[in-house]
């Protein structure tokens, strides 16, 4: 007999014209002290099958069974750690935690109950920060609270609906590290709901997909067969991991992000020229710029670029001499740890910060202000909600074609919005948009504009991972008409070997200036199944986690030894 079984598990909303069909025939059955993960798509039904497994909805058909039993409402017996964390804000840490355990264990004396709390508070090693208030908590410390909570009320089933998707990568690592050591202790039963095929791998025993809704269902078993405990940086060497990480990958792309906007739909570009092209310079400007054809791999010049922050305590050198030279038509990755400056260079070569030091020079002019040559796409699109998708996009291109006719510049939002997916909704509110299709119209808008420099800020940073997947390859198909010159800011190690010519990796800051440039030599066009197969993938994206592991205690490099002679001169004991 299963531990936990789910029979044909069946659920919808709404009824009518307006029913939505969300989970159809589901069946799991897990043995005791397995671990789970279940991996999908936003909007798949993932929360809406743990949130059944809790006993917190009911199935419209089906039953799910503990040790036999049909569960009938929530019991403490399932703990629960959704991804918002969902703590009592006027209570510290203990105070959050004790809640659980007092409605649990009434029976149990106070002192008890005192004990277990702060076993579990230990176990999660927040014992330092006891008696802090949520707001007083990182995100990370916060999900920790979560997590003990959960574990204290001891639990027979452990549900982690997407609990670290919300954390940075480093705050992420940590804390899955600490999952999996918990699990070993506890050998609790889990399910784990991730769109992340790394953090399954790392954690899980199997790993399940659902595939996309509606009636969403489960996918085929894939079997986890490498031991524990499992080092995510020797994970990267280990032929069972490649193998399986190309296999799930394969199979969510397969089922959920073949997409009809890579087909040719018949829609063509007007043939006209912005007005940041060379045809719309003054006759002098286009004269001086006829040399640039000589040096193509001058085509963006970044000169001892630095940036100064003054600050209560002096100057603060973010970035310190950042020097690069980009060819036309290239794409550059650039990539390091939070704080690394990777945004500051961004924003100084998109003309909206403002450069302390050094110069860029853009197709032989130099940047000293924002402009409609380089289109900018953001963590967050920045779109105006009250608009539909084509009128955002027909902000730019108004000013960009001012000399064109109405159905040119209709024939122009039109023509990237289907490339971006969005053919069938350009007259869409944005406010109606999920977040995936808002940073859609983003991209649209940044190609509408047809800029000379294409800047990408980790525009794919809010999505979670198999969104973000889509929107990559949407990104290469896009791009791969235009070949425009791009750089794009992200800490997603694959995304950066996928998307770029070139990886520029960052030291970390203050002073943050170019480590390491890595070659990447993958053929084009690109996507992340045909990467997964390549040869020399893995190899690159060793080179790129080694670089980071060195920083992510900070410089790893001492000074100078000049650097050291002279510091006794300035430093006396």
């Amino acid at each position: 007999m299963a531990f936990l079984e789910l029979r044909n598990v069946s659920k919808s909303y709404g009824e009518g014209a307006g029913r939505t069909d969300v989970l159809d025939n589901v069946s799991l059955a897990m043995e005791e002290g397995e671990f789970v993960a279940i991996v999908g798509f936003s909007g798949s039904g993932k929360t809406t099958l743990i949130s059944a497994i809790a006993g917190l909805i009911e199935p419209d058909q089906g039953e799910i069974l503990l040790k036999g039993e049909k569960i009938d409402g929530a019991g403490p017996e399932r703990g629960v750690v959704f991804q918002s964390y969902s703590l009592m804000p006027w209570l510290s840490v203990e105070g959050n935690i004790a809640l659980a355990v007092d409605a649990v264990f009434t029976d149990w004396p106070r002192d008890k109950r005192a004990d277990h709390v702060r076993k579990y508070i230990d176990m999660v090693g927040l014992s330092h920060a006891i008696d802090r208030k949520p707001a007083e908590l990182s995100g990370g410390m916060r999900q920790r609270v979560a997590v003990a909570r959960a574990l204290a009320m001891m639990p027979e089933v452990l549900l982690l609906d997407e609990p670290l998707s919300a954390l940075d990568a480093l705050t992420r690592a940590k804390l899955q590290d600490e999952i999996e050591e918990i699990w070993r202790r506890e050998r609790k039963t889990v399910i784990l709901i991730t769109n992340d095929v790394d953090e399954a791998i790392l954690l899980a025993d199997r790993i399940i997909p659902l595939n996309p809704g509606p009636n969403a269902t489960l996918g085929p078993d894939f079997k986890v067969d490498i031991p524990r405990p499992r080092d995510r940086a020797a994970m990267n060497d280990d032929a069972e991991f490649i193998r399986l990480r190309a296999d799930v990958t394969a199979y969510l792309m397969q089922v959920g992000m073949e997409s009809d906007n890579q087909h040719d739909d018949g829609l063509i570009l007007p043939d006209i020229v912005p007005v940041t092209s060379r045809d719309y310079m003054p006759k002098a400007a286009r004269k001086a710029a006829q040399s640039h054809t000589a040096h193509p791999e001058r085509y963006v010049e970044f000169s001892e670029v630095t940036k100064i922050y003054p600050t209560p305590n002096g100057p603060l050198t973010v970035v310190d001499g950042f020097d690069l030279r980009m060819q036309k038509g290239e794409f550059i990755s650039l990539i390091g740890h939070s704080g690394c400056g990777k945004s500051t260079v961004l924003s100084m070569v998109a003309g909206l910060n403002d450069i302390s030091g050094g110069g860029i020079i853009l197709d032989m002019n130099e940047i000293d202000s924002a402009g409609p040559d380089r289109g900018v796409v953001f963590q967050a699109p920045s779109l105006f909600p009250w608009l539909s998708a084509s009128e955002n996009v027909a902000l730019g291109v108004a000013q960009v074609y001012p000399h064109a006719t109405e159905r040119e510049r209709e024939d122009i939002i039109a023509y990237y919005l289907s490339r971006v997916g969005l053919g069938d909704a350009l007259d869409k509110p944005v406010a109606d948009m999920s977040n995936g299709m808002k940073q859609r119209v983003g991209i649209a808008r940044a190609f509408a504009l047809s800029p000379k420099l294409l800047l990408l800020d980790e525009p794919f940073g809010m999505l979670d991972s198999l969104t973000r997947w889509e929107l990559q390859e949407v990104l290469m198909e896009v791009w791969s008409r235009t070949r425009v010159t791009a750089i794009c800011v992200t800490h997603d190690v694959d995304e950066a070997i996928l998307l770029a010519d070139r990886v520029v990796m960052m030291t970390n800051g203050p002073q943050a200036k170019i480590g390491k440039i890595m070659n990447v030599d993958l053929p084009r066009p690109r996507s992340r199944k045909a990467l997964l197969a390549h040869p020399d993938y893995y190899r690159y994206r060793q080179e790129l986690l080694d670089f980071l592991a060195a920083y992510e205690h900070g410089d790893p490099e001492p000074e100078s030894d000049d650097a050291a002679e002279e510091l006794p001169l300035a430093v006396s004991v």
